[in-house]
């Protein structure tokens, strides 16, 4: 495995996936100390990004001991102005700053740069830069404005780049990490198959014969952490599908239908009034999901104790919810429902979250090699809070069947035209009104404004583009069949700078 320190950078979980696209398992780790580091054992380190300066009292810098270890270690941005800063090189804040695409040239002939292109586009994002480089450093690469935008100590394997490999917006970006996996000697063998067999082993190792509650959406997510937990722990697992009025249209009945053809202790729970009580009023977005999030929790104690001692609650959490909830020194983007949402005490001995580390392609792929069907592999992906973060401002019932009617409409004439490969659309009500003219008459009421993104991993996404005929029918056809809206907009922006979801 390689091993990613994480700063608190902004692209750091696009790191993990990068080395993963080539067979090679990484996980992201914050303040971890030496001990865990060599427990870990890892074939390199790769230290990231992050929104620090090294040469303040407070910045967070990697442990000395890291370069003794004997493995490559690889600097990105602020890791590789971290490295040049513990190894004794200069780091001071750069004369021009650099942001956004930057033509890279590589002046030397090494093995991180091999087979990359002598000029290519990367992404900056830097305020400092290296101004001398440690000893038994040499300078790799350069930019208009900065020197030295990457440097080699090729006897010790340390490695350091100023911009980005990361992210799409570098062109040579997978080629660096391919590059960065062989000088570690990885055997690039880590398939999903292997993550599904070791998963379950050690799931029956920590539970043993403990029984299990898993909270069960119906989603891509929570399904596949359910087939683990199946194959794991068999008849000691109980899966709680709770209802909590925010669904989308039909979606309860469909997956009581899905679920309840296989062979498993499956509970449905009706809570919708019950949600609704407690989101009464609440407009901030924070609020609702910690509220969701807990309402949740406090619905699981109840069937726990209804069936007897449950020992682990098992979540569908995967990678991006983790990180946009805030890990380690990177910023709570949102809470999400089963992560940031969580109250501060829970009535069970643990939470088992076997995805915690996968992205949501990954967690298809494990879905597959867990034999789920296509039609649950490929799901939509729908957020735990559901349609509570797709109305902005406060939750009502009067609001929840106008965005579940919209969605419908959206969804049903996305089908009928054949457009494909969406990774996520959706309907949501703004908390806009509006003047409009229905039957020669004036109208003030709500827009909806409909999403659509292309996306891998749900980290970076783009706003797709659907054709315009096809957005034409949907907006005419939401004007007039719900009640209460009369305007339709179609969301154009990129994540970032927004996020797939509007709150």
């Amino acid at each position: 495995m390689i091993l990613v320190l994480d700063f608190g950078g902004q692209y750091n979980q696009l790191i993990a996936r990068r080395v993963r696209e080539n067979n090679v398992y990484c996980e992201v780790h914050t303040a971890v100390s030496m001990e865990k580091i060599r427990e870990l054992n890892p074939e390199g380190i790769i230290l990231t990004g992050g929104p620090q300066s090294v040469y303040k009292e407070d910045s967070l810098l990697p442990p000395m001991e890291i370069f003794n270890l004997g493995v490559p270690v690889l600097g990105i941005c602020y890791g590789a102005q971290a490295m040049a800063h513990v190894l004794g090189g200069e780091v001071k804040p750069a004369q021009v700053s650099e942001y956004g695409k930057t033509e890279v040239e590589v002046v030397s002939e090494v093995k991180l740069f091999a087979g990359v292109n002598k000029k290519s586009v990367a992404w900056m994002s830097h305020t400092d830069r290296i101004f001398s480089a440690p000893e038994g450093f040499i300078k790799t690469a350069l930019t208009k404005n900065c020197p030295i935008a990457a440097m080699e100590n090729p006897a010790k394997n340390f490695y350091a780049v100023q911009f980005h490999p990361e992210v799409v917006h570098t062109v040579e970006g997978a080629k660096i990490f391919s590059n960065f996996v062989n000088i570690c000697g990885c055997k690039r063998d880590w398939k999903m198959s292997s993550f599904v067999v070791d998963t379950i082993a050690k799931l029956k190792n920590k539970i043993g014969d403990g029984k299990v509650l898993c909270a069960l959406s119906g989603g891509v997510d929570s399904s596949v952490a359910a087939a683990l937990l199946s194959k794991a722990v068999g008849k000691n697992l109980t899966c709680v599908f709770v209802d909590h009025g925010l669904l989308r249209k039909n979606e309860a009945a469909e997956v009581v239908e899905v679920f309840s053809k296989f062979d498993l202790n499956f509970i449905k729970v009706d809570a919708g009034e019950r949600f609704l009580g407690k989101l009464r009023g609440v407009v901030e977005p924070e609020r609702k999901r910690k509220i969701i999030g807990e309402e949740f929790i406090r619905v699981f104690e109840e069937v726990s104790k209804k069936i007897g001692a449950v020992d682990y609650l098992v979540q569908g959490t995967i990678y991006p919810d983790v990180i946009e909830s805030g890990l380690g020194k990177s910023a709570v983007i949102k809470s999400h429902h089963n992560v940031g949402g969580l109250p501060d005490f829970v009535d069970f001995k643990e939470i088992v979250e076997p995805l915690r580390l996968l992205f949501k392609d990954e967690v298809r792929q494990a879905g597959r090699e867990l034999g789920l069907p296509e039609n649950i592999v490929n799901r939509q992906p729908f957020p735990g809070p559901g349609l509570g973060i797709r109305i902005i401002g406060e939750i009502t019932a009067e609001k929840i069947k106008i965005v579940q009617d919209a969605d419908a409409i959206y969804r049903e004439e996305i089908s009928k035209a054949g457009v494909k490969n969406l990774a996520q659309y959706f309907a949501a009500l703004t908390n806009m009104r509006s003047v409009g003219v229905m039957g020669d008459g004036r109208t003030y009421d709500y827009a909806i404004a409909l999403r659509a993104v292309l996306t891998s991993d749900f980290m970076t996404a783009e706003a797709a583009q659907i054709p315009w005929e096809v957005l034409s029918v949907v907006a005419n056809r939401i004007v007039n069949e719900v009640k209460g809206v009369n305007r339709v907009l179609y969301d154009c922006t990129s994540k970032p700078p927004a996020t797939i979801e509007f709150e």
